[in-house]
């Protein structure tokens, strides 16, 4: 999917978050956006998923503005673990079968096997590891075979195997052509798949370009 954004901007209130931001993607590009604590990359991750309010012309994903979109298909979405209620019992069989309108098929199947989830399928998501229920959140974000991927600080409170694991999954992704958008203060993890970086500050400034001209003063 092809990714442009033409002079976002954003603020709360009287805080900008965002100022005029600009950049582009083409289909298979990976980026990574980083930037301390209240930098505004939630604020760009919601600005993606039309959970915040953006202007005409701001976001346009394969040409088409996205508050013209009527339906979200094909963007997948993996969030912060701290955005999920673990006290709700469900098991993954449950939380992929929600998110999957047909009935199992070989390409469910296929997802499945994928992500290694056959022995944890029937366990209640609440005695998952950190690296499992990644897993389950990624799997259940490629179900709908989206073209392009946003993952919200998905290393966090994961341990490195399953690190590694995560890292095998996003390279294969990726030559698979899908855009992924990756938003993480772990650097080392995914610098070789990294095509491009999106820095931001707290003053609503930024920085795109190359891995390793990064800083944004």
């Amino acid at each position: 999917m092809r990714v442009t954004v033409n002079n976002l901007t954003f603020a709360y209130t009287q805080k900008l978050v965002l100022n005029k931001v600009n950049f582009s993607l083409k289909s298979g590009d990976f980026l990574t956006i980083h930037g301390k604590n209240g930098s505004g990359k939630s604020t760009m991750i919601k600005c993606f998923l039309k959970l915040l309010k953006v202007p005409d012309g701001s976001i346009l994903l394969d040409d088409v503005d996205i508050n013209h979109l009527k339906t979200f298909s094909n963007i997948g979405y993996v969030p912060q673990k701290n955005e999920f209620n673990y006290e709700f019992p469900i098991t993954v069989f449950e939380i992929l079968s929600c998110a999957y309108n047909k009935k199992r098929d070989a390409f469910y199947t296929s997802i499945i096997n994928s992500f290694d989830l056959n022995k944890i399928y029937h366990e209640n998501i609440n005695n998952l590891s950190g690296g499992q229920i990644q897993r389950v959140f990624i799997a259940r974000s490629l179900l709908n075979n989206p073209k392009l991927l946003i993952l919200d600080e998905p290393t966090v409170g994961v341990d490195v195997d399953n690190v590694r694991t995560l890292h095998r999954i996003l390279a294969d992704l990726k030559k698979q052509s899908i855009t992924i958008i990756l938003v993480s203060h772990d650097l080392d993890f995914c610098k070789d798949l990294t095509d491009y970086c999106l820095v931001l500050n707290e003053l609503g400034d930024y920085h795109f370009g190359k891995l390793g001209d990064e800083d944004v003063s």
